[in-house]
Protein backbone atom coordinates (compact mmCIF):
# COMPACT_ATOMS: atom_id res chain seq x y z
CA UNK A 1 0.00 0.00 0.00
CA UNK A 2 1.28 3.46 -0.88
CA UNK A 3 1.54 6.03 1.88
CA UNK A 4 -0.49 9.11 0.92
CA UNK A 5 0.38 12.61 2.06
CA UNK A 6 -2.68 14.74 2.73
CA UNK A 7 -2.36 18.53 2.59
CA UNK A 8 -5.35 19.51 4.69
CA UNK A 9 -6.82 21.97 7.15
CA UNK A 10 -8.39 24.09 4.39
CA UNK A 11 -10.72 23.64 6.13
CA UNK A 12 -10.38 20.80 8.65
CA UNK A 13 -14.13 20.21 8.28
CA UNK A 14 -13.61 18.68 4.85
CA UNK A 15 -10.19 17.21 5.68
CA UNK A 16 -11.92 15.07 8.31
CA UNK A 17 -14.20 13.78 5.55
CA UNK A 18 -11.17 12.86 3.43
CA UNK A 19 -9.67 10.92 6.33
CA UNK A 20 -12.93 9.08 6.94
CA UNK A 21 -13.67 8.25 3.30
CA UNK A 22 -10.15 7.12 2.39
CA UNK A 23 -10.00 4.83 5.40
CA UNK A 24 -13.47 3.47 4.69
CA UNK A 25 -12.47 2.80 1.09
CA UNK A 26 -9.34 0.90 2.08
CA UNK A 27 -11.29 -1.13 4.63
CA UNK A 28 -13.90 -2.01 2.01
CA UNK A 29 -11.16 -3.32 -0.28
CA UNK A 30 -8.88 -5.07 2.22
CA UNK A 31 -11.10 -6.11 5.11
CA UNK A 32 -12.48 -4.90 8.40
CA UNK A 33 -9.17 -4.36 10.18
CA UNK A 34 -7.47 -2.53 7.30
CA UNK A 35 -6.92 1.22 7.17
CA UNK A 36 -5.00 3.63 4.98
CA UNK A 37 -1.36 4.61 5.43
CA UNK A 38 -1.64 8.39 5.69
CA UNK A 39 0.43 11.35 6.80
CA UNK A 40 -1.36 14.67 7.23
CA UNK A 41 -0.17 18.26 7.23
CA UNK A 42 -3.03 20.40 8.50
CA UNK A 43 -2.82 24.17 8.07
CA UNK A 44 -4.23 26.85 10.31
CA UNK A 45 -6.81 27.92 7.74
CA UNK A 46 -7.03 31.45 9.16
CA UNK A 47 -3.52 32.11 7.83
CA UNK A 48 -4.34 30.62 4.44
CA UNK A 49 -7.64 32.50 4.13
CA UNK A 50 -5.94 35.81 4.95
CA UNK A 51 -3.39 35.28 2.17
CA UNK A 52 -6.15 34.27 -0.24
CA UNK A 53 -8.08 37.45 0.56
CA UNK A 54 -4.92 39.49 0.03
CA UNK A 55 -4.26 37.79 -3.30
CA UNK A 56 -0.79 36.72 -2.16
CA UNK A 57 -0.53 33.55 -4.20
CA UNK A 58 3.29 33.48 -4.19
CA UNK A 59 3.15 33.19 -0.39
CA UNK A 60 0.50 30.49 -0.68
CA UNK A 61 2.66 28.61 -3.20
CA UNK A 62 5.51 28.71 -0.70
CA UNK A 63 3.31 27.38 2.11
CA UNK A 64 2.01 24.54 -0.03
CA UNK A 65 5.48 23.59 -1.27
CA UNK A 66 6.70 23.54 2.34
CA UNK A 67 3.81 21.25 3.30
CA UNK A 68 4.60 18.90 0.40
CA UNK A 69 8.25 18.70 1.44
CA UNK A 70 7.29 17.96 5.04
CA UNK A 71 5.02 15.14 3.89
CA UNK A 72 7.70 13.72 1.61
CA UNK A 73 10.14 13.75 4.52
CA UNK A 74 7.53 11.91 6.61
CA UNK A 75 7.33 9.11 4.05
CA UNK A 76 4.53 10.13 1.69
CA UNK A 77 4.68 8.55 -1.74
CA UNK A 78 1.93 10.64 -3.38
CA UNK A 79 0.12 13.86 -2.53
CA UNK A 80 -3.56 14.63 -2.05
CA UNK A 81 -4.46 18.34 -1.80
CA UNK A 82 -7.64 18.23 0.29
CA UNK A 83 -9.21 21.36 -1.16
CA UNK A 84 -10.28 22.58 -4.59
CA UNK A 85 -9.12 26.18 -4.37
CA UNK A 86 -5.56 25.39 -3.33
CA UNK A 87 -5.06 23.28 -6.45
CA UNK A 88 -4.11 26.67 -7.86
CA UNK A 89 -0.78 25.90 -6.16
CA UNK A 90 -0.44 22.43 -7.72
CA UNK A 91 1.98 23.60 -10.45
CA UNK A 92 4.33 25.09 -7.84
CA UNK A 93 4.24 21.84 -5.85
CA UNK A 94 4.84 19.76 -8.97
CA UNK A 95 7.90 21.86 -9.80
CA UNK A 96 9.35 21.57 -6.29
CA UNK A 97 8.52 17.95 -5.44
CA UNK A 98 9.02 14.66 -7.24
CA UNK A 99 5.90 13.18 -5.61
CA UNK A 100 2.91 12.63 -7.90
CA UNK A 101 -0.17 14.77 -7.20
CA UNK A 102 -3.63 13.31 -7.61
CA UNK A 103 -5.41 16.35 -9.06
CA UNK A 104 -8.96 16.79 -7.81
CA UNK A 105 -10.32 17.83 -11.21
CA UNK A 106 -9.31 14.66 -13.04
CA UNK A 107 -11.46 12.04 -11.26
CA UNK A 108 -14.34 14.52 -11.30
CA UNK A 109 -14.06 15.09 -15.04
CA UNK A 110 -13.73 11.37 -15.72
CA UNK A 111 -16.91 10.68 -13.75
CA UNK A 112 -18.80 13.44 -15.57
CA UNK A 113 -17.80 12.18 -19.00
CA UNK A 114 -18.50 8.56 -18.07
CA UNK A 115 -22.08 9.62 -17.33
CA UNK A 116 -22.34 11.53 -20.62
CA UNK A 117 -22.19 15.10 -19.30
CA UNK A 118 -20.46 17.76 -21.39
CA UNK A 119 -22.10 21.00 -20.15
CA UNK A 120 -21.73 21.41 -16.41
CA UNK A 121 -22.28 24.01 -13.72
CA UNK A 122 -19.53 24.84 -11.24
CA UNK A 123 -19.94 25.90 -7.62
CA UNK A 124 -16.98 26.79 -5.41
CA UNK A 125 -15.10 29.67 -3.91
CA UNK A 126 -14.85 32.84 -5.97
CA UNK A 127 -11.27 31.84 -6.78
CA UNK A 128 -12.37 28.48 -8.16
CA UNK A 129 -15.34 29.83 -10.10
CA UNK A 130 -13.67 32.92 -11.54
CA UNK A 131 -9.99 32.13 -12.06
CA UNK A 132 -8.64 30.14 -14.96
CA UNK A 133 -6.70 27.47 -13.07
CA UNK A 134 -9.80 25.34 -12.44
CA UNK A 135 -12.08 25.99 -15.40
CA UNK A 136 -9.24 25.82 -17.91
CA UNK A 137 -8.29 22.31 -16.84
CA UNK A 138 -11.91 21.18 -17.16
CA UNK A 139 -12.29 22.81 -20.56
CA UNK A 140 -8.87 22.33 -22.18
CA UNK A 141 -7.81 18.96 -20.80
CA UNK A 142 -11.22 17.32 -20.48
CA UNK A 143 -13.35 19.04 -23.15
CA UNK A 144 -16.14 20.14 -20.81
CA UNK A 145 -18.20 23.31 -21.18
CA UNK A 146 -18.33 25.02 -17.79
CA UNK A 147 -21.07 27.38 -16.62
CA UNK A 148 -20.61 29.53 -13.52
CA UNK A 149 -23.28 31.39 -11.55
CA UNK A 150 -23.99 35.09 -12.09
CA UNK A 151 -22.31 37.79 -10.04
CA UNK A 152 -24.73 37.86 -7.10
CA UNK A 153 -24.97 34.08 -6.97
CA UNK A 154 -21.18 33.71 -6.98
CA UNK A 155 -20.89 36.16 -4.12
CA UNK A 156 -23.44 34.24 -2.06
CA UNK A 157 -21.89 30.85 -2.77
CA UNK A 158 -18.49 32.21 -1.71
CA UNK A 159 -19.89 33.91 1.42
CA UNK A 160 -21.55 30.75 2.65
CA UNK A 161 -18.33 28.78 2.27
CA UNK A 162 -16.14 31.22 4.20
CA UNK A 163 -18.62 32.47 6.79
CA UNK A 164 -20.48 29.23 7.51
CA UNK A 165 -19.21 25.94 6.08
CA UNK A 166 -15.55 26.25 7.10
CA UNK A 167 -16.84 27.03 10.61
CA UNK A 168 -19.02 23.92 10.65
CA UNK A 169 -22.27 25.90 10.39
CA UNK A 170 -25.06 24.39 8.31
CA UNK A 171 -27.84 26.94 7.77
CA UNK A 172 -31.20 26.01 6.17
CA UNK A 173 -31.41 29.45 4.51
CA UNK A 174 -28.06 28.86 2.83
CA UNK A 175 -29.19 25.45 1.62
CA UNK A 176 -32.20 27.17 0.03
CA UNK A 177 -29.90 29.75 -1.57
CA UNK A 178 -27.70 27.03 -3.05
CA UNK A 179 -30.75 25.18 -4.34
CA UNK A 180 -31.81 28.34 -6.18
CA UNK A 181 -28.34 28.85 -7.67
CA UNK A 182 -28.28 25.25 -8.88
CA UNK A 183 -31.74 25.61 -10.41
CA UNK A 184 -30.61 28.67 -12.35
CA UNK A 185 -27.55 26.83 -13.68
CA UNK A 186 -29.76 23.92 -14.73
CA UNK A 187 -32.13 26.34 -16.48
CA UNK A 188 -29.13 27.62 -18.48
CA UNK A 189 -28.42 24.11 -19.72
CA UNK A 190 -26.13 22.53 -17.14
CA UNK A 191 -26.89 18.80 -17.06
CA UNK A 192 -24.77 18.27 -13.93
CA UNK A 193 -23.25 20.37 -11.13
CA UNK A 194 -19.69 20.16 -9.84
CA UNK A 195 -19.49 20.74 -6.10
CA UNK A 196 -16.13 22.43 -6.57
CA UNK A 197 -15.47 23.19 -2.92
CA UNK A 198 -14.77 20.35 -0.54
CA UNK A 199 -17.14 21.78 2.09
CA UNK A 200 -20.24 22.08 -0.12
CA UNK A 201 -21.06 18.40 0.33
CA UNK A 202 -21.69 19.22 4.00
CA UNK A 203 -24.60 21.49 2.97
CA UNK A 204 -26.35 19.95 -0.02
CA UNK A 205 -27.03 16.52 -1.47
CA UNK A 206 -28.81 14.87 -4.39
CA UNK A 207 -32.27 15.86 -3.16
CA UNK A 208 -31.32 19.54 -3.44
CA UNK A 209 -30.73 19.52 -7.19
CA UNK A 210 -32.78 18.87 -10.34
CA UNK A 211 -29.64 17.52 -12.03
CA UNK A 212 -26.89 15.15 -10.77
CA UNK A 213 -24.33 16.51 -8.33
CA UNK A 214 -20.68 15.52 -8.64
CA UNK A 215 -19.02 15.79 -5.24
CA UNK A 216 -15.32 16.48 -5.72
CA UNK A 217 -14.52 15.44 -2.15
CA UNK A 218 -15.97 11.97 -2.55
CA UNK A 219 -14.58 11.44 -6.06
CA UNK A 220 -11.12 12.61 -5.01
CA UNK A 221 -11.13 10.35 -1.95
CA UNK A 222 -12.25 7.36 -4.02
CA UNK A 223 -9.45 8.00 -6.51
CA UNK A 224 -7.01 8.30 -3.60
CA UNK A 225 -7.99 4.80 -2.46
CA UNK A 226 -7.29 3.45 -5.95
CA UNK A 227 -3.92 5.19 -5.97
CA UNK A 228 -3.00 3.88 -2.54
CA UNK A 229 -3.85 0.30 -3.44
CA UNK A 230 -2.63 0.23 -7.04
Amino acid sequence: MRTLGLIGGMSWESSAEYYRMINQGVRAQLGSTASAQLVLWSFNFAEVAALQAAGDWPALDALMVDAARRLEAAGAEALIICTNTMHKCAPAIATASALPILHIIDPTAHALKADGHTRVGLLGTAFTMEQAFYRARLEEQHGLEVLIPGDDDRAEVHRVIYEELVAGRIEPASRDAYRAVIARLAARGATAIILGCTEIMLLIGPDDSPVPLFDTTRLHAEAAVVLALA
